[in-house]
């Protein structure tokens, strides 16, 4: 009996010491797929959202926020298309017709913080406008910093600020656009602006041609 009762023994120790592997929920899962969508601050963030002498503190991405980003390479120098941005941007709209219809100085002067100017534009397909605030201009980085405050925009985003900075290309003539956008939507049926950031591109890409056009 004894030597039973050790073999009932052994055999209740080695089922308690088998690992046991549990299989994930499905909210764990869920969980997992929200963050591989989560965009990745970009390296310049600080230096390029934030006005000019403003402490920059870390800040914390909710659910609904969010940050876009692409390079364009041109052909134009950095100055030029900085310029287009900053002391002409009426000019934009001769540049990309189909994209941009006009650009008016509301308050302010061209290319000054707080200034307020107004865009007729056409995105997916419709006429939309947006009313900017210049956040920041700094030209020796030729880098400009709007804020949406009103607009077509507003429906779907709490926030919205577009950051244009140019460098020129190393080892060779042009220079790069790096276009960032950061976001706060209204709600998780909003979609990330993907399609305004393409609208970005070709407008720089037109921007570059109506500019080598003028040399």
């Amino acid at each position: 009996m004894a030597e039973v009762a050790t073999e009932i023994a052994k055999e209740i120790e080695e089922k308690a010491e088998t690992p046991v592997t549990v299989a994930p929920t499905k909210a764990e899962e869920a969980s997992e797929a929200e963050t591989k969508v989560t965009v990745t601050p970009p390296k310049t963030v600080e230096a390029t959202n934030k006005p000019a002498g403003e402490e920059v503190k870390p800040t914390e991405t909710s659910s609904l926020g969010g940050k876009l980003e692409t390079d364009v390479e041109i052909k134009a120098s950095a100055g030029q298309f900085h310029h287009m941005f900053t002391g002409k941007p009426h000019h934009v709209s001769k540049a990309s017709p189909g994209n941009i219809q006009g650009c008016d100085l509301h308050e302010g002067d061209w290319g000054k913080p707080g200034s307020i100017i107004f865009w007729n534009y056409v995105h997916d397909g419709e006429a939309k406008v947006a009313k900017e605030r210049i956040e920041a201009v700094e030209p020796e980085k030729n880098l400009i910093t709007f804020r949406v405050i009103e607009g077509d925009l507003m429906k779907e985003y709490k926030s919205f600020l577009l950051t244009i900075q140019v460098t020129p290309k190393h080892g060779g003539p042009g220079s790069i656009v790096h276009w960032h956008l950061e976001y706060e939507k209204i709600s998780e049926e909003v979609a990330h602006p993907e399609t305004l950031l393409q609208f970005c591109v070709e407008v720089s890409k037109e921007i570059d041609e109506h500019l080598l056009a003028e040399e």
